[in-house]
């Protein structure tokens, strides 16, 4: 049965609260499963099931899927759309809520993340996946299109900022394809994006990568003042200490954070950390 007679037969309503799109195209769907790289001996954690169509497409590519979904009311339909699949797990459970060591127990070994994300939740979830300790390999993910060119961005653009350099700091990503907004249900209002991020975390040599986070977040947090003010405010540093991390960096003191790369964040928080 297509999942549109599956829906029907439910009297599935969507709700807008919770930014329910689905994919139906299953040459969309195995694209998906295609960028990340999923082998069959990889385990899977999906943030949003819906429907379940990229579940069946996964749990037919991999050894095993754990999908999270927040929605109650999809049971009926996820078991009619997922009937007869014996490697998916259905969790029905709000994933922002769920601590990683709990999620982490799920799986026998390092999962792939591989989601369609609701727009309103994406930049939430991701810094939850990259900042708890999730045992993660990679995350494929579907975001809104302005989004994923925001993760991608460069310094001293205006799409710049601090989930940019956090991810650049400790993984390669990439925008693997653009989608059209026509190929969900019901149709967004904007196009899409898959986003792979694969963690590396010895890109950098990071003495502290909670203060690197925060040193991140704090050069962001006043655009358009200088680095220096943002680092007074948010650290609390006097004169001479400012003068001592710009002496460390050989940075012009009018210069802004948002013009930072990566790696100049990460210089910035070891010179702090060896202040402390």
């Amino acid at each position: 049965m297509e999942i549109k007679d599956i829906i029907k037969e439910n009297n599935f309503e969507f709700k807008k609260k919770f930014g329910q799109n689905f994919i139906t195209d299953t040459n969309l769907l195995e694209a998906i499963v295609g960028d990340a790289e999923i082998k069959d001996t990889d385990e899977v954690l999906e943030i949003g099931v819906g429907a379940g169509t990229l579940t069946k497409v996964l749990a037919q590519n991999c050894k095993k899927v754990v999908g999270f979904e927040i929605d109650k009311s999809l049971f009926d339909v996820l078991s009619m759309s997922l009937k007869g699949y014996e490697n998916i797990d259905i969790v029905f459970k709000d994933f922002l809520k769920t601590d990683a060591e709990e999620v982490n127990a799920m799986f026998d070994k390092e999962f792939k993340v591989v989601a369609n994300l609701p727009y309103y939740i994406t930049t939430n979830i991701i810094f939850k996946l990259v900042e708890e300790k999730f045992n993660i390999q990679s995350l494929t993910l579907m975001v809104q299109k302005e989004v994923a060119e925001r993760i991608v961005s460069q310094p001293g653009t205006k799409e710049y900022g601090t989930i940019t350099a956090e991810l650049d700091a400790i993984a390669d990503v990439e925008i693997k394809r653009i989608v059209n907004r026509q190929m969900f249900m019901p149709m967004p209002n904007v196009d899409s994006a898959i986003l792979n991020i694969k963690l590396n975390k010895n890109k950098y040599q990071i003495a502290d990568i909670e203060l690197l986070r925060k040193v991140i977040r704090a050069s962001f947090s006043m655009r358009r003042k200088t680095l220096a003010n943002c680092l007074k405010t948010n650290f609390g540093f006097n004169s001479e200490q400012l003068d001592y991390i710009y002496q460390k960096l050989g940075y012009d003191k009018n210069i802004r954070g948002e013009v930072l790369t990566t790696a100049d964040f990460v210089n910035l928080s070891n010179i702090i950390a060896g202040l402390e």
